[in-house]
């Protein structure tokens, strides 16, 4: 079964890059040419990056490595999430926190401390705690979980970083960077490709070409844990 189709791409809206002023020199490699002041990308180009992308995925996914989602702007946060979710891989959506990765444990800390006060709540005790801490331990609750849901089941730093828009999630990938945290990235016309490990030139504005690129990760790592079943049963 194909990864993709070049149709497919087209479709989504994949090749449309931004303003022909604001690119990048770097991927001149992956523009196929202009039209009406806008570059436009080589769908050949994205078909190999995600080519590569998916075997990539499929590869630490049958190590049961983990993934870590980003993509935190108004188009991708759904996508983001919700594939994320359905793969079982941490994400984040909402808001990237500096330190994330540079200062883990200290993540680390705050979910334990969600985890702590879920804990409270939950005993039939907490009904006769104040209205005053009840309503502080919600908004805290709250906070946490905006901002660190998706990072929540992640017991240790990823082992590679799926982000969508490198350039609007600089501080995410510099943070991967001094990690030495291998990053995957949809990447425009305006992002140098060399800022990550393994580029997906494409338009990373377009919910339908955020879409069709994400499920390819998706379909990688679902592929990489078939395989690493599939042994198992031929072996029983």
């Amino acid at each position: 079964m194909a990864i993709t189709t070049l149709k497919d791409l087209l479709d989504a809206g994949v090749h449309f890059g931004t303003n022909s002023s604001l690119w990048h020199p770097r991927n001149e490699p992956n523009i196929y040419g202009k039209r009406g002041g806008i570059h436009i990308i080589d769908i050949r180009a994205t078909a190999r990056g995600l080519v590569q992308a998916y075997h990539y995925a499929a590869k630490l996914a049958k190590g049961n490595k983990t993934i870590l989602f980003v993509g935190t702007k108004r188009q991708s946060k759904e996508v983001i999430r919700d594939s994320a979710r359905a793969v079982g891989m941490p994400f984040v959506s909402e808001r990237w926190l500096g330190g994330t990765l540079t200062n883990f444990e200290t993540i680390r800390s705050a979910i334990r401390r969600l985890d702590e006060i879920e804990a409270r709540r939950a005993r039939p005790e907490y009904i006769r705690e104040s209205k005053k801490v009840q309503a502080r331990d919600g908004r805290e609750v709250k906070r946490i979980l905006r901002n660190l849901e998706g990072v929540r089941t992640m017991a240790k730093l990823p082992d590679a970083m799926f982000v969508v828009d490198a350039k609007y999630e600089i501080t995410a990938i510099k943070e991967a960077q001094r990690m030495g945290i291998p990053v995957i990235a949809l990447i425009d016309s305006d992002t140098d490709p060399a800022a990550v490990n393994l580029a997906i030139p494409g338009n990373d504005d377009g919910i339908r070409s955020i879409q069709v690129v994400t499920k390819v990760i998706v379909d990688g790592i679902q592929k990489g844990r078939a395989d690493s079943v599939a042994p198992a049963v031929a072996s029983a």
